[in-house]
């Protein structure tokens, strides 16, 4: 099996025992669960937005652990104050380190919209992610199929989350749908886990009209930001770079001023 395939395996697993653990209507009494989340669109397409979602994660099959010791606290304040324009959070633990609580953490942290970083193939995953805090939702095409991807969204909407699916290739763009809000184009490959930016521009001309388009993964330079806002990128997914620094924070923050020129 490639990574991926590793992964979901995993995930069918876990969420087996979560459905076991707690079953949804125990997830509608948390404490989030009601609560109205803010709006990733509205803070990326804001004026003035730099439309980095920055991301919170310790490891990663591609690369190892990152920053394996990192606290939620230590860092997402800091991603807020540098003006970001929402968080992402991983809660996949045997592959990137991370829990549900990271993620309700951040919330309590900051007002800045948070997606649930996950690999969701079932829709207990979206009750899940509704009553931890998220305001959004990843879905990733190369694992699922189009009435997979369709009853996702549509429960996610429902639950006042949106939804960002992140699309690989040309075939996947068939798997979007009118419950998807933002479209995150992966520069990595997830099964070789190889980068090339140049995947998100291809892609980015092909996307159905009124879908944000947010380019995800190998962004590592304000150079390469600005080449992805000018060929019409909104949105702009970075992990790895920051979280790799001594302190992410204050890498996070010496990047959006390094930017601020190019944000309109």
């Amino acid at each position: 099996m490639n990574i991926l395939e590793k992964i979901t395996a995993r995930k069918k697993e876990e969420v087996a025992f979560a459905k076991s653990q707690v079953p949804i209507k125990q997830l509608e009494y948390y404490r989030h669960y009601n609560e109205k989340a803010p709006s990733f669109c509205e803070h990326i397409l804001r004026p003035g937005s730099t439309g980095i979602i920055a991301e919170f994660k310790r490891k990663s099959p591609s690369k190892g652990n990152i920053n394996a010791e990192a606290k939620v606290e230590a860092i997402v304040p800091g991603y807020e104050k540098a003006g970001v324009a929402g968080i992402s959070v991983l809660t996949d633990l045997d592959f990137f380190g991370g829990c549900n609580n990271d993620l309700t953490r951040a919330r309590d942290l900051v007002k800045l919209p948070i997606i649930r970083k996950e690999f969701i193939i079932d829709p207990y995953q979206i009750y899940e992610a509704k009553a931890i805090g998220a305001s959004a939702i990843l879905l990733i095409g190369a694992i699922l199929e189009k009435s997979q991807a369709l009853e996702l969204a549509a429960l996610a909407n429902t639950l006042g989350m949106e939804v960002l699916f992140e699309i690989h290739d040309e075939d996947e763009l068939k798997l979007l749908n009118s419950y998807v809000q933002m479209v995150g184009i992966n520069n990595r490959n997830l099964k070789t886990f190889s980068v090339d930016l140049n995947q998100s521009i291809k892609l980015a001309s092909q996307l159905p009209k009124g879908m944000i388009p947010i380019a995800e993964s190998g962004i590592s330079s304000p150079d390469d930001y600005q080449l992805l806002k000018e060929s019409g990128f909104k949105g702009f997914l970075m992990g790895e770079y920051f979280m790799k620094q001594e302190n992410p924070a204050e890498a996070c923050i010496s990047f959006c001023k390094t930017i601020k020129s190019y944000v309109a």
